[in-house]
């Protein structure tokens, strides 16, 4: 979804810097995010994608740079115009779901789906089955867990949510039901950052930022963050020989049906490493092919973190 044109970003970073003594954890940032707009905040675990969502949640004073949320610098006022889900969370886990929405209601002054009424003993809270929604967060299947969350950080309408990793361990179609609550969202005006490690999750977002070693690598749509990228692909009669051997090599190989799919090497280098004729590795053509959203990260992210490793 694409933001307002000309609105005031909901959240926005200018140059934001955050040092742990030595340590360059975010790096001159630059992020916005418009009202009705899903941006994906992508990068390798280290990126400093967490430490940069706890600065727009005024949990961490930056380095250096600029934050601001709905036009003014986050404090207690603004964080109440956030739906929050964090990668723990933020359930009481000796609390049932009921009473975890109803004691998020008190704190934020509203009365949300589920809250409402001494007890519940139907579909209940945040829509759970029957028979759950009585029962402590900590007892819940996690899908149900985060089902509790979202309708949490919701449930006080909000302008803006910040999700950290929000469906991480969950199975396919309980993923597919929280998008469906984020786009929701977004449909109703409010702006949506989210970080993900699934790149199918990566493609429901209007936009995306990716970071690697602190900073932002790339932004854009994802045709935008693809562009002309392309990658090598090997057909083998014996795909298990060239594996190995591009292995060796050093490079990484994923393997697609019985292809093989080499990012950030051009053909004749690939070639090079499967030997002479690639008759040892029983290689039968190398090829390029435009690259995969997933490819296009790992191209993107990996070698500019192992750089910052280095340094």
């Amino acid at each position: 979804m694409s933001g307002t044109a000309g609105a005031r970003p909901l959240a926005e970073c200018a140059g934001v810097t955050r040092t742990f003594g030595s340590f360059t954890a975010v790096d001159r940032v630059d992020l916005a995010v418009q009202p009705g707009e899903i941006v994906g905040l992508l990068g390798a675990n280290g990126a400093g994608k967490t430490t940069l969502l706890r600065i727009l949640l005024g949990l961490l004073p930056v380095s250096a740079g600029r934050v601001a949320l709905f036009g003014e610098p986050p404090s207690r006022d603004t964080r109440r115009r956030i739906g929050y889900v964090p990668q723990g969370l933020g359930l009481y886990d000796d609390l049932t779901a009921a009473e975890n929405l109803r004691f998020a209601a008190a704190v934020f002054g509203a009365a949300g789906p589920g809250v409402t009424g001494p007890g519940v003993t139907g579909p209940g809270a945040a829509g759970l089955p029957p028979g759950y929604a009585g029962t402590p967060v900590g007892r819940l299947p996690l899908g149900l867990q985060r089902r509790v969350a979202f309708t949490q950080a919701l449930a006080h309408q909000p302008d803006l949510l910040i999700l950290d990793e929000p469906t991480s361990g969950v199975d396919p179609l309980g993923r597919a039901r929280l998008w469906e609550t984020i786009s929701e969202a977004a449909a109703g005006g409010a702006g949506v950052l989210v970080t993900t490690h699934y790149m199918e999750e990566a493609a429901e977002c209007g936009r995306l930022v990716i970071m690697a070693d602190g900073r932002v690598v790339a932004e854009g749509t994802v045709p935008e963050i693809i562009g002309d990228a392309r990658v090598t692909v090997v057909q083998a009669a014996s795909w298990a020989g060239a594996f190995g051997a591009l292995e060796e090599s050093g490079f990484q190989v994923s393997l697609a049906g019985r292809t093989l799919r080499v990012p950030g090497a051009p053909p004749e280098t690939v070639r090079r490493a499967l030997g002479n004729g690639a008759a040892a590795s029983g290689a039968t053509r190398v090829f390029a092919a435009p690259a995969t959203l997933e490819e296009r990260f790992f191209e993107l992210a990996v070698p500019a973190a192992q750089a910052g490793a280095s340094r």
